[in-house]
């Protein structure tokens, strides 16, 4: 197969319009699709087509790869596309969409003949736009070579975590790594909320753990979004972090364990989003510590 595809692109939010462009440049025809067009639509100007339906996006794609809120909706729109596609396409799953999601798509991919790979990434705005993601993916190591230029135009780096995407390998690692995350998101949300609340200058935290264990990048970047208020556009959102939160969780009960944190992580998202911080950047689930939003 040569290296320049087409490739589809099935929902254009975030992530889904930075690899579309990613895909571009590095040469690869891109035909988008979005259920809100006016969300794809600015990416005519990177020379992508715009799709007016699933089934005219997947039309002769050599590659088809979805990025959408949640398994149902992958699914769906792969319903929606399914007259269009052709056996023995290959399927780049990188929906966040959990372990019992990943099943069901994995049995449409059977069903329609697509080479299915479950391929989530790790990233947010900033390296998704810069090509820099960490793609994690299972899939049939005889058909990589298919899909191996779609992953170096959006990834820094592949890791492969099985031969089977219906086994879900590279899923159950993203959330392994979301859990981590969004813990360490929240953790910062509560210490900027408690310096607040006590009256310490968050400066004087970020001085007292600096170059030590403690000492994070992720800390500082998270805090400084919410200190200068710059929670939009968002990095990744506080729903869709509720979201993948809620995944997390539904995974441990699903294998008996407890996730406490995970838990009391979804539930902040949750409160933040219902104050009317949903859109922002998942940092925003600091206001999940006051009843009110604070005052500067």
């Amino acid at each position: 197969m040569t290296d320049k595809l087409t490739v589809s692109v099935l929902g254009t939010g975030i992530m889904g319009a930075a690899m579309a462009r990613n895909l571009a440049r590095a040469g690869h025809t891109v035909r988008a699709w979005n259920r809100s067009r006016a969300k794809a639509e600015p990416l005519a100007a990177d020379g992508i087509g715009i799709a007016g339906t699933p089934a005219e996006a997947v039309e002769g794609a050599d590659v088809v790869l979805t990025m959408l809120y949640d398994g149902p909706a992958a699914l769906d729109v792969m319903k929606q596309a399914a007259a269009a596609l052709r056996p023995g396409t290959a399927w780049v799953q990188s929906t966040t969409a959990g372990i019992k999601a990943i099943g069901d798509l994995a049995a449409f991919a059977r069903e329609h003949r697509l080479v299915f790979f479950d391929a989530p990434v790790l990233g947010t705005r900033a390296p998704a736009e810069a090509g820099q993601l960490l793609v994690l993916a299972a899939g049939p190591s005889e058909h990589r070579d298919a899909v191996h230029p779609v992953l170096d135009a959006v990834g820094a780096r592949t890791v492969w975590t099985g031969e089977d995407g219906a086994e879900g390998s590279a899923t159950r690692l993203k959330l392994v790594a979301n859990s981590w995350v969004l813990a360490v998101t929240n953790a910062s949300g509560e210490a900027l909320a408690l310096a607040k609340a006590l009256g310490v200058d968050p400066q004087n935290f970020f001085d007292a753990i600096a170059g030590g264990p403690l000492d994070m990048g992720y800390l500082r970047a998270k805090s400084a979004l919410v200190l200068n208020d710059q929670l939009t556009p968002a990095q990744f959102a506080v729903s869709t972090a509720a979201k993948d939160a809620r995944l997390i969780v539904q995974a441990g009960e699903q294998n008996g364990i407890r996730l406490d944190v995970a838990t009391a992580s979804a539930e902040r998202f949750e409160r933040a989003a219902a104050q009317g911080h949903g859109d922002e950047d998942m940092a925003a689930a600091y206001f999940a510590s006051f009843d009110e939003k604070p005052t500067a």
